[in-house]
């Protein structure tokens, strides 16, 4: 093979040997072969066969929970079982959230390499992105910082969970069963991918953290409404300024996630599609992947459209029942930092702990990092902006406490990714983190109760 070392655009030297190079795919590639069924349509028996199967052992095993879901809807309607619905529902979205992530796979198959994996990120933020609308039409103005129908403190805590959840629990099992199955040396992934998520993932948590470090520097210097002091920073003023700063910062993290896509649809394209494709030649399973039956284009799309269908009216349910959770000794933050993650990010988990235990390290971590890109980046901003519209004071002002978690989790992942290797004791580890982390949530009060970021009663609802 020729050397590269003389060429700047080879510093990261060939992921590939000659003889094992395939084409790679651009834009203009159009189908991308392995994505194809051979076939064209609907065919009704093939769709639930294939539907079934499903991408892996562990997904096929979530069918079962099929008869869940219309269990959860024929409750909801008759019953007034109010924690029975919470938990059928809660259950239900697992298999409704992994035929979307199964369907964007079938989708993204078609498309080219690097296309693909964004489009099933962006598949498998769908369930987040309408969970937090739906939090967000369901909280009712009016009420203090902390009563019934303020599902704000619900909302910034699923934001943070998600990313939490993603970056310790989904890339600690990662290492986990990478290292389990190869345990006899380190699974390796490819710097391009860690380099990038570890750096935005930084500039998210400062993007994120600002609000919250305004309103804690300022919040002992504001007066009371109606002092004759002649700056007249009031907590209303202080809330106003926060709103302000939330919105803006939202629409600027908007544009740090197009920057981020046009990088990799772009200037990376071609290297992201090598470590790709470096992947596949080291995925264990991918003969045996490339003989399954595939769903046609329209097959997927249906899949898709069904699956989000169900995901919504299983949301609407589960959220109406969250007052009546929490009134059972449930608490706010261990419900948005933990439980309502670990459901709406079901089906990414899956394929991601799927993929390492393949030896397709480089996709799992992307399936880890790219998630969390997204909510800190995109779906955070949406529910921010979508709350202005909506005339909802949604704001990115945060509990310290959960900021503090963050910051310190990106800083312990990328510590761990700095060496490019992983093992399952890295991955053990990271899970212990989320376990303290979910611990210490299940003891934090609920803002009623006690909070760093109250604006004082009545301001925020």
């Amino acid at each position: 093979m020729p050397s590269h070392s003389a060429s700047p655009d080879h510093e990261t030297s060939a992921l590939l040997d000659n003889h094992n190079t395939r084409n790679t795919h651009t834009f203009s590639d159009g189908i991308a072969h392995e994505g194809e069924s051979g076939r064209s349509g609907f065919h009704i028996r093939h769709f639930m066969t294939v539907s079934f199967r499903s991408s892996s052992y562990i997904s096929q095993l979530v069918n079962f929970l099929w008869p869940i879901v219309p269990v959860a809807i024929i409750l909801s309607l008759t019953t007034q079982a109010h924690l029975w619905i919470f938990a059928t529902s809660y259950a239900a979205m697992v298999p409704a959230a992994n035929l979307l992530g199964f369907a964007g796979q079938e989708f993204a198959r078609k498309t080219p390499k690097v296309a693909g994996i964004l489009i099933e990120t962006t598949f498998g933020s769908i369930v987040e992105i309408i969970l937090f609308l739906v939090l967000i039409v369901k909280h009712r103005t009016g009420e203090g910082n902390g009563d019934e129908g303020n599902m704000i403190p619900i909302i910034q805590a699923a934001i943070l969970g998600s990313i939490l959840t993603n970056l310790l629990l989904c890339l600690g099992m990662c290492f986990f069963a990478g290292g389990i199955r190869k345990h006899s040396s380190n699974e390796k992934f490819h710097a391009v991918v860690s380099e990038v998520g570890s750096g935005l993932l930084l500039v998210a948590a400062f993007g994120l953290s600002i609000p919250s470090a305004f309103y804690s520097a300022l919040k002992t210097e504001t007066v009371k409404a109606g002092s004759k002091h002649h700056e007249k920073f009031t907590s209303g003023k202080l809330h106003h300024d926060i709103l302000n700063i939330s919105r803006t910062t939202s629409v600027v993290l908007i544009i740090a996630f197009a920057l981020y896509l046009i990088y990799c649809c772009t200037s990376a394209h071609s290297l992201f599609d090598e470590v790709i494709e470096q992947d596949e030649h080291a995925d264990l399973d991918h003969a045996e992947d490339m003989k399954k039956p595939k769903l046609t284009m329209t097959e997927a799309l249906i899949a898709v459209t069904i699956s989000i269908a169900l995901i919504i009216v299983l949301l609407v349910i589960l959220v109406d029942r969250i007052e009546h959770v929490v009134h059972a000794g449930v608490p706010d933050q261990f419900l948005g930092l933990i439980l309502l993650p670990l459901v709406e990010k079901a089906a990414e988990h899956l394929t991601a702990i799927d993929e390492a235990w393949d030896g397709v390290m480089n996709v799992a971590l992307y399936h880890c990092l790219g998630p969390s890109i997204q909510t800190a980046l995109l779906n955070a901003p949406i529910v921010v902006l979508a709350g202005w519209v909506l005339g909802k004071p949604m704001d990115l002002n945060f509990e310290i406490f959960m900021i503090g978690l963050l910051v310190l989790s990106i800083l312990v992942v990328g510590n761990f990714l700095r060496d490019q290797e992983s093992n399952w004791l890295e991955g053990a580890l990271l899970v212990i983190v989320y376990v303290v982390i979910a611990i210490a949530s299940w003891y934090y009060p609920n803002p009623d109760q006690a909070t760093s970021n109250a604006l004082g009663p009545g301001v925020r609802g």
